[in-house]
C-alpha cells in the first residue's frame, strides 16, 4: 500500500526506514522524501512510527542541564 503517492513510498519502504533507526517523520523524509510535497502522508507516517523505542522530548526535557551550563561564567568587568 503507497503511504506517499507524490514520491511512491509504500508502507514496506517506510517500516524498512524505521527498522533502521527512523524515529520522526522528518527523518523518514530524509531517508526517502515521503512527507515533503504535499504533506498529505505526514499522518500516516505518524501512525507507522507508533510509539517504538525512540526517544520522546518528553524523556529528553526530563534529563538533567547540560553540563555546559553548569560552568561558572567569568564575572563581566566594570571596565566595558
Amino acid at each position: 500500500m503507497y503511504v506517499c503517492s507524490c514520491f511512491g513510498v509504500t508502507e514496506a519502504q517506510v517500516k524498512k526506514h524505521v527498522d533502521a533507526g527512523a524515529c520522526t517523520p522528518r527523518q523518514i523524509a530524509s531517508a526517502c522524501k515521503a512527507g515533503t510535497d504535499c504533506g498529505g502522508c505526514v499522518r500516516r507516517i505518524q501512525a507507522l512510527l507508533g510509539r517504538g523505542d525512540c526517544p520522546r522530548r518528553e524523556l529528553l526535557d526530563q534529563r538533567q542541564e547540560p553540563v555546559v551550563a553548569s560552568v561558572a561564567r567569568p564575572a563581566l568587568s566594570d571596565a566595558a
